[in-house]
């Protein structure tokens, strides 16, 4: 009866443990921004990967990139459907230049890119993604 009494006054005393907080979802660094650039030895060329995050084309079934590199062709770029439900395309952009660029969304809906290096207005009221190689 006393170890019982002990045991009950020892716990009684003692701190509940600190509950951990939950972890954040680890980000690779592939997956934490869209534009990725892997520059060619030579200097003249940038291979820029652009990706467009599922949670900005929710049930999208086509995107675009469209910009100064294809003369803001609407149909050129198409993007492909990752199975996580992102969109991706991987460009080959000749260095030291900016280009101005924005995804369009199944024909009808722009949006910009979440990571771009910087954004500049354009003539329709709207900013455009502009990434810098």
């Amino acid at each position: 009866m006393k170890k019982a009494i002990e045991k009950k006054a020892y716990s009684a005393t003692m701190k509940a443990p600190a509950k951990r907080p939950t972890p954040a979802k680890t980000i690779k660094p592939s997956e934490s921004k869209s534009l990725k650039k892997q520059y060619v030895k030579s200097g003249a060329i940038c291979k820029v990967t652009f990706r467009l995050p599922k949670e900005a084309a929710a049930d999208a079934k086509m995107v675009t990139i469209v910009g100064d590199f294809n003369n803001w062709d609407l149909t050129e770029n198409r993007m492909k459907k990752l199975k996580n439900g992102d969109f991706t395309l991987t460009l080959d952009l000749p260095c030291s230049r900016e280009y101005r660029f924005r995804y369009l969304i199944d024909t009808n809906k722009w949006e910009n890119d979440w990571f771009a290096d910087k954004y500049v207005p354009n003539d329709f009221g709207a900013d455009d993604s502009v990434v810098v190689v």
